[in-house]
């Protein structure tokens, strides 16, 4: 066998098996994302360095992008995020959108990323924003959104958390310690990293970074304290609303979520399933502030999340959350008798499909056992036959799959006892 020609690294081939998991997460996206009120929409897949280099870290435009010259010379790259095309395309019809915007998306995006387990350089993403309104209860329907599309998929608030923190509640808590706005950001990347050190070293890296041993005991107290929340109207408010909303058994505070350190400004979250094999947030947003100011448009407050496919496809997995893997989308196989029937065969499959039930045809005269065990493999459940007595007596031999009873029916009355079968249920 000649070698193959293998594919990119990182990126991904969707077998129908990979394919239905893909459509599932979409399916359940859609409905999350509808239910709330959102409309779908989408941006180019290739874009303009330039569109990038104003709002975007410089990680991910130097060393994250697949960037390319095009035939006139200019510098494109396939897109690593969707918020600067956001930006780009509201800043264009600012003035005639209607407000509050409820926008989602999903598709695809590249990033070059060392591939590992739940991270690939190809991913398909939903992206959901609201605009236009700066309230914690524009934030409460946002984390709604997630908790609702992680009730949709089988796991509940044992096996899924959403923390919540605030930005502005932890600027209020530097200012009790005393921290001086131009160390901020240093000391957030240092919460960030407290989970992935250990305690010794991160303490160390604490006071390399300038603080003193006082500030570090206070940060750490700050850091412990799950009920800080109570100290913050915003974060009363966000917690009032998704207990309406119905969620709130999905959220936590954590003081030690800081995500976004140049991007957010106010609620950030992230969500965590809580036994699986990964320990990397599902999904993660918040709030933001001159969301077009960098694309010429005017101000404009802004909350959102995204969330990457390839995590939650593991999660889906792992904990068998997955409906039954259906090969055929059609549940009805029109066999072919021989040669000289099967255009009665293409006739019937045809009267099927105009009747509203999806049926394949065999596609050949081959022995009907081997035609039913094509059908037993792609799990269809009903099989269809004209032979030769029943194209004489325009009959149709209708067998259900499932226990193997055949009637034989006038051709006028296939699509009813076929559609019976189908609705029937435990066939």
């Amino acid at each position: 066998m000649k070698d193959i020609i293998k594919s990119i690294k990182g990126t991904r081939e969707f077998y129908p098996e990979a394919m239905a998991l893909r459509n599932f997460i979409y399916e359940k996206v859609r409905a999350s994302s509808q239910r709330f009120g959102y409309q779908e929409w989408d941006a180019p897949f290739i874009e303009s360095m330039e569109l990038y280099a104003a709002k975007s870290g410089e990680e991910l435009v130097k060393k994250q992008s697949f960037v390319f010259e095009d035939r006139s010379g200019d510098l494109v790259t396939l897109r690593p995020e969707l918020t600067p095309s956001l930006a780009r395309m509201v800043a264009a019809r600012q003035g005639e959108l209607t407000y509050p915007v409820r926008w989602w998306s999903f598709g695809p995006f590249w990033r070059y990323e060392q591939p590992q387990k739940g991270r690939s350089r190809e991913f398909f993403q939903w992206n959901i924003d609201m605009l236009g309104v700066d309230s914690p209860e524009a934030d409460a329907e946002l984390i709604a959104v997630a908790a609702t599309f992680l009730r949709s998929i089988g796991l509940d608030s044992q096996q899924a958390t959403i923390f919540v923190n605030d930005r502005r509640l932890m600027d209020s808590q530097f200012d009790v310690l005393n921290i001086e706005k131009s160390k901020r950001l240093e000391v957030s990347n240092l919460i960030d990293r407290r989970s992935k050190m250990k305690p010794e070293a991160w303490d160390e890296y604490a006071l390399e970074i300038g603080l003193s041993k006082n500030q570090l005991e206070a940060l750490k107290g700050i850091l412990d304290n799950f009920d800080l929340w109570q100290k913050n109207d915003q974060l009363v408010r966000l917690f009032a609303a998704l207990e309406a909303l119905g969620v709130r058994e999905y959220v936590k505070f954590d003081p030690n979520v800081v995500r976004g350190l140049l991007y957010y400004t106010g609620t950030v979250f992230e969500a965590y399933e809580m036994s699986g094999s990964l320990r990397r947030a599902i999904l993660g947003g918040g709030r933001y502030d001159n969301l077009l100011a960098d694309v010429g448009g005017q101000p404009l407050p802004g909350v959102g999340f995204a969330m990457g496919d390839v995590v939650i496809g593991i999660i889906l997995q792992e904990k068998g959350l997955l409906p039954e893997f259906i090969p055929s989308p059609a549940p009805v196989l029109v066999t072919v008798f021989d040669d000289s029937l099967l255009l009665k065969s293409y006739a019937l499959a045809a009267e099927l499909r105009r009747g509203g039930i999806d049926a394949a045809v065999y596609p050949d005269a081959a022995k009907l056992p081997k035609q039913f065990k094509f059908a037993d493999k792609m799990k269809m459940r009903v099989a269809a036959t004209i032979g030769t007595d029943e194209a004489e007596k325009g009959l149709v031999a209708v067998k259900n799959l499932s226990n193997g009873n055949q009637q034989v029916v006038p051709q006028a009355e296939a699509l009813k006892v076929i559609r019976g079968i189908l609705e029937s249920p435990g066939t």
